[in-house]
């Protein structure tokens, strides 16, 4: 049985870039149905929770990011979202928590926008301490694991809920350790990852309160 991933567009959808890019990365194959947000059929389609993105496995609905990316581990096992280490999986599950929780400065002041023309924006004390948090969090991964990658040398789940911060940090350009750079060259060099961003480039949809530039629109 097919799944059908249901995103919203992929230039500012950051929720939707995460089971895309691990299912994409993890040779998972997925029908993609992309549906703009404010449309009749984002209302239609988006499920009971109104959100996306959603994963569909037959009668089965799952919502949110990091769910979905739990139902694919289960569904998957081959794909090996999660390392195979207990003790290394809990604390992927811990980081991938953190994110889907937290991190709301940044969220909020840093929005995803891949087609935004890459240039500064200067942090406030709390982005800059989510970033730091970020980078001291990326740089334990690494030295236990041994990278490129959050857990080592696969892309996994983790990578995945941390892919649209890459973006932030890139369109930004957040001053950061050459360390947490290599992290991002390692996730920026994956087909799926040039795939969504060429994709969200050429999107034509453009949201004001996604454009902190706004309303002189800055594009790449």
């Amino acid at each position: 049985m097919s799944l059908t991933l249901v995103i919203g567009n992929k230039n500012y959808s950051s929720w939707s870039l995460r089971p895309w890019i691990a299912m994409t990365a993890a040779g998972i194959p997925f029908e993609e149905k992309l549906i703009p947000f404010e449309t009749p059929e984002f209302r239609r389609e988006a499920g009971p929770a109104a959100k996306v993105p959603l994963l569909i496995d037959g009668p089965i609905r799952v919502w949110e990011s990091l769910a979905i990316l739990e139902y694919l581990a289960e569904r998957f096992p081959g794909a090996k979202l999660w390392p195979a280490d207990i003790a290394a999986r809990a604390h992927a599950r811990a980081i991938a928590s953190e994110m889907h929780a937290g991190f709301t400065a940044l969220r909020g002041h840093l929005p995803v926008n891949f087609a935004r023309k890459v240039m500064k924006r200067p942090l406030t004390p709390p982005v800059a301490a989510d970033v730091a948090r970020i980078e001291a969090m990326w740089g334990e991964c690494r030295t236990r694991y041994g990278g490129p990658f959050l857990f080592g040398t696969s892309f996994g789940a983790a990578d995945a809920m941390y892919a649209p911060v890459v973006s932030r940090l890139l369109t930004y350009d957040v001053d950061v350790s050459p360390a947490t750079r290599a992290t991002m060259d390692a996730v920026t060099a994956l087909p799926a990852w040039r795939q969504w961003r060429d994709a969200g480039v050429a999107e034509p949809w453009v949201y004001a309160e996604d454009e902190v530039d706004w309303p002189q629109v800055h594009r790449a």
